[in-house]
């Protein structure tokens, strides 16, 4: 897999609630705080998105898609003087498989989902990410087409097994935005997920997730990025916010945690498939990284606070907001 689907694998989709909203004439719905990503598009019309904590409001149109990955809470509304009616009273059906209607409907209607993760290191994703990522270019959204008009016809005519296919639509949705963020390039942004827009970083950071356990030099990973070994150590802390050698061991101790964590696999068989012939040496490593040993990791004793690991793997700070 690619280094994206790496990371979206590892933090283990618990949920995925899928559905729509109809809005007619003037309205204004709030969602409280919620945890992993929203990701949403409108279909037709247009509305206003106020995030809490936001500078300004965003105006949201046709075709647009926009996620939401901080869990902040927020409201969309017709009118930005109106007062939001909380969605669970709000609206006549619950926003899960099926089209949620406020007023009858017919003036906007939108589409999209919720992705709770169940991994402990959904933090990489997100914290890589604006609260924010409002995906407007009209290339963009040509881009997002197909899968907005598959998921209206999923919810407006539904079909047997139709709660599925737009759950898979809703993922396919996410992946998509997660990749037009990803090729506008943010320039600035330092991180794993801006460095996948940079051709040669990103050709070093596909091997360390190709081969976690092949025993990687900085000379071998210069060498798949086509520079010299110096201006490629350089130029993967400017972009990553930390060294070759120091992702490519994070890497490997999250994908460890992961496996001890969700198998019956035993120590010293992790530890040589990610590249470490002593057992001492790997359990050194992952408490450095993890904070706490593989056993104690793996009898469920992990650290309090993963977001320390998080913090760890993707050190430096996004910016406040973006719009693509």
């Amino acid at each position: 897999m690619d280094p994206l689907s790496d990371v979206l694998s590892l933090l283990r989709p618990r949920s995925i609630m899928s559905g729509g909203w109809d809005m007619g004439g003037a309205w204004s719905v709030g969602f409280g705080p919620h945890p992993g990503i929203k990701c949403y598009a409108l279909v037709s019309g247009q509305c206003w998105l106020v995030l809490d904590g936001a500078p300004s409001p965003l105006r949201v149109e046709a075709g647009d898609c926009f996620l939401l990955p901080h869990g902040r809470a927020f409201h969309l509304t017709s009118d930005l003087a109106l007062k939001p009616v909380d969605a669970k009273a709000a609206f006549t059906l619950p926003l899960n498989g099926a089209i949620a209607r406020v007023n009858g409907g017919g003036d906007c209607f939108g589409v999209g989902g919720h992705f709770d993760f169940a991994g402990q290191h959904a933090g990489i994703l997100l914290r890589e990410l604006p609260p924010v990522v409002h995906i407007r270019k009209e290339s963009d959204k040509a881009a997002m087409r197909w899968s907005l008009e598959r998921m209206m016809e999923e919810l407006r005519e539904p079909q047997p097994g139709g709660a599925l296919v737009a759950r898979q639509l809703a993922s396919m949705m996410l992946v998509q935005a997660l990749r037009l963020h990803l090729a506008e390039g943010r320039r600035g942004g330092v991180g794993w997920l801006f460095a996948l827009a940079d051709r040669q970083m990103s050709a070093a950071i596909g091997s360390i997730h190709g081969a976690p356990g092949h025993g990687w030099t900085l000379q071998e990973l210069a060498r798949r990025a086509g520079m010299s070994r110096s201006t490629f150590a350089l130029r993967f802390k400017q972009t990553v916010g930390r060294s070759p050698m120091d992702y490519l061991t994070h890497w490997r101790m999250l994908l460890a945690g992961d496996r001890l964590a969700n198998s019956n696999e035993p120590v010293s068989s992790v530890a040589l498939s990610l590249g470490y012939e002593s057992e001492s040496a790997f359990s050194t490593a992952f408490k450095r990284v993890m904070g706490c040993s593989p056993r104690k990791y793996s009898n469920g004793q992990s650290p309090a606070d993963p977001s320390r690991i998080v913090s760890e793997f993707t050190p430096a700070p996004h910016l406040e907001s973006a719009a693509g």
